[in-house]
């Protein structure tokens, strides 16, 4: 009898390993795909770790300019963040990833696809919501939500008993069993000791920043970032007088001089689509400088309403991204709306990099786009065609409204201390 085939989006990780075996104990026929999306992994160890727990193929598919080029660097276009904070590097990459293995899917045949997404997080939507939008006839075997799997196995400590038991080797030991994802643009950690939000994660922890506080370096340094229509184009290093120009490269180096002085570490709790919080550690330094120079460079350039709305739908984008929504109509509606916006965002911002933060201190716009800023119109030396009288017609009617909450409800009272 023909054993049916899935596709297991394989990590090489704990869960993943044991769902190799699980499914390979169902008789189905599983090709893991194993999608570098960046992280420093041993591949060859992967393919041959679960070549030898029986899976019939392993394709490793290298989507990192992919995922830089079109998801990541929209992303910086955009100005996507997530509840103020999280630059979304995880959510980002799940599109990404469902993209390689829709075409696995294809190649193959295959009518499943499986995962190692947990039941509670959000990476089981962004997965299954992706692969709809791509091959909507597709099945989905979610081990975390089968009752005999989850009967078996109540969470990490369980799959790392029962990798023992089978022989498979995994880095997850009982002293540290937090859960780690990684990609160019992040590493993310949950889980274990980290699900109690009083417990400060150990320094040991971090892989792509240094303890800015102790191990980064005291002087500061100074990038010059170009961007045409919002989209990154050239980062120069002044120490260096290097300027990289291709996306893989700019990011690459990015990380590893913002990593050297410990920038873009967030620890927080943030709501999860599926209706619960939960506590992560991230690490995004290469995003979090081109995050903070493109919105530098937008609130320059923008007309100031356009930057209102702009930043409303850069808000309903992130909430698509991080719930799984980039395939669907309202991201790409989105999406093109802040494109239209982003058209004038075109110039150069200077960066200034310090042990555990950056920021913006000098701006210049494209020659060929202008500016709105005015320099002799914001003068405080000349009045640059500016009336100051009329500020006074200004302030009057915009008091009418105040004067008359006053007339109709009296005078407003200033509260007076306990003291």
């Amino acid at each position: 009898m023909t054993r049916e085939t899935v596709i297991l989006a394989y990590s090489g990780g704990l869960d993943t390993s044991c769902i190799l075996k699980w499914l390979l104990d169902k008789h189905f026929e599983v090709v893991c795909v194993l999608a570098d999306v960046g992280q420093k992994e041993d591949f060859t160890a992967a393919e041959k770790k679960a070549l030898k727990i029986g899976a019939k193929k392993v394709i490793l598919a290298d989507v990192k300019q992919s995922f830089v080029e079109d998801y990541i660097w929209p992303a910086v276009q955009m100005g996507l963040v997530y509840e103020e904070r999280y630059l979304l590097g995880t959510s980002l990459a799940r599109p990404c990833i469902s993209v390689a293995l829709m075409e696995v899917a294809r190649d193959y045949g295959a009518k499943y696809l499986a995962h190692g997404a947990t039941g509670k997080g959000n990476d089981q939507v962004r997965f299954e919501l992706c692969a709809y939008a791509l091959n909507p006839d597709l099945k989905i075997i979610a081990p975390w939500r089968d009752v005999e799997f989850c009967t078996q196995f109540q969470g990490r400590q369980d799959l790392i008993a029962y990798a023992q038991q089978q022989g498979i080797e995994v880095s997850a030991k009982p002293a540290t069993p937090w859960s780690t994802d990684a990609n160019i643009l992040h590493i993310s950690y949950e889980s274990g000791i980290l699900e109690d939000p009083n417990t400060v994660a150990p320094e040991n922890l971090y892989e792509m920043t240094v303890d800015p506080l102790t191990k980064a370096p005291r002087e500061p340094v100074r990038l010059v970032i170009q961007f045409d229509r919002g989209l990154p184009t050239s980062v120069e290093d002044f120490a260096s007088s290097r300027v990289y120009t291709k996306p893989l490269e700019m990011l690459d180096f990015l990380n590893k001089l913002g990593g050297s002085y410990g920038i873009g570490r967030i620890d927080i709790v943030e709501n999860r689509f599926v209706g619960l919080k939960s506590r992560g550690v991230y690490e995004t330094p290469g995003g979090t400088i081109l995050f903070a120079a493109h919105q530098d460079l937008e609130v320059f350039a923008l007309d100031r309403e356009v930057l209102r709305t702009k930043q409303v739908l850069r808000d309903r984008m992130a909430d698509y991204v991080y719930n799984g929504f980039w395939f669907s109509p309202e991201a790409i509606y989105a999406r093109k709306c802040i494109e239209l916006a982003e058209q004038r965002v075109s110039g150069k911002v200077t960066v200034e990099l310090a042990p555990g933060y950056c920021r913006a201190v000098a701006r210049k716009a494209a020659e060929d786009v202008g500016a709105l800023y005015n320099e002799q119109l914001v003068s405080m030396d000349v009045h640059g065609g500016y009336v100051p009288q009329d500020a006074g017609g200004f302030i009057a009617i915009n008091a009418v409204r105040i004067r008359e909450h006053v007339r109709a409800f009296g005078a407003y009272e200033v509260p007076k201390g306990k003291n």
